[in-house]
This record gives C-alpha cells, sequence and structure tokens, in this order.
C-alpha cells in the first residue's frame, strides 16, 4: 500500500492470488519454512530468518525489495490508573527495556535510541517507515484490502 497505493497494493495482491491460490501461507514464517524443506523454490516471509539461515550455511539466500522493508518495533508503555496502577508495572517495563532491547536488535536490527548500534550485515538494504501510525483501524484497512484482492 506505501509502494503502490490502495489500487495498486489491491492489483499486485489479485494478482498474487490468482497465481498462488491455495499455497498461500498466512504464517510470517511459513514461506522460509517451505523453501527450507525444498517445498517452494521462493518464498516472502520474515527477513531476519533467510539472514540467519544463510549464515547457519543453508541454501537460502534473500532480496531487499527496491520498495522498501518494514520492520517492527516494540513499544511499552505504563498507564496511570491512580490506586488502580500495578505496583510492578514500572519495574516490568524497564526490565523489558533494559533487557531485552539487545536481543531485540539481533533479530529486528534497527537501532531506534541514541547511541545504538546494529550489524549491518544483519539491517535491510531499504529499511522504509511506513507513512501513518499502526492502528487497529489502519490494521483493519489492509485487511479489508486483501479480502477485496481475493475477489
Amino acid at each position: 500500500m506505501d509502494a503502490y497505493g490502495d489500487d495498486g497494493a489491491q492489483e499486485v495482491l489479485s494478482d498474487i492470488y490468482e497465481n498462488c491460490g491455495a499455497h498461500i501461507e498466512t504464517s510470517g514464517s511459513g514461506p522460509l519454512k517451505l523453501c527450507r524443506a525444498g517445498e517452494v523454490a521462493i518464498g516472502f516471509g520474515l527477513r531476519h530468518q533467510a539472514v540467519a539461515d544463510k549464515a547457519d550455511g543453508l541454501p537460502i539466500d534473500y532480496v531487499d525489495p527496491a520498495e522498501g522493508n518494514f520492520s517492527l518495533t516494540e513499544s511499552v508503555a505504563v498507564l496511570d490508573k491512580g490506586d488502580g496502577t500495578n505496583p510492578l508495572a514500572m519495574e516490568m517495563a524497564q526490565c523489558i527495556i533494559e533487557n531485552g532491547r539487545e536481543e531485540l536488535l539481533r533479530t529486528y536490527p534497527n537501532p531506534l535510541y541514541e547511541g545504538e548500534t546494529a550489524d549491518p550485515a544483519n539491517q535491510s538494504a531499504h529499511p522504509t517507515v511506513f507513512g501513518e501510525p499502526l492502528t487497529f483501524e489502519l490494521f483493519q484497512a489492509h485487511q479489508q484490502l486483501s479480502e477485496a484482492a481475493k475477489g
């Protein structure tokens, strides 16, 4: 949708659904698992898994599309609910930030915070940022476009 707009994205998806039909995997790791098993030659899936497989010597390679790659980022928030606030909430959030971020950079290597670095070999050649925040409404719009493309 970002690269081709709503109409272009629906056309591309329609063609994919027509050509691939029942062979489409909805799991993020499903396409790569089929490549590993030798059941398919090409899969569109989670980039970091293909990078790891290639590094492990598997006959897997990957291409970063010129249109760009999106990466998910993590978020954590503590809501002030007055007397109803969980007293451990801030401690849990801090634990996630302090102990989880380093491992996350290995999987989704996009530095977000000042002073962070990541292995350039794991970074997308064309990192992209979607033009609007990921909201439930945007998610629903993407789902509707995908369903409409199935015809």
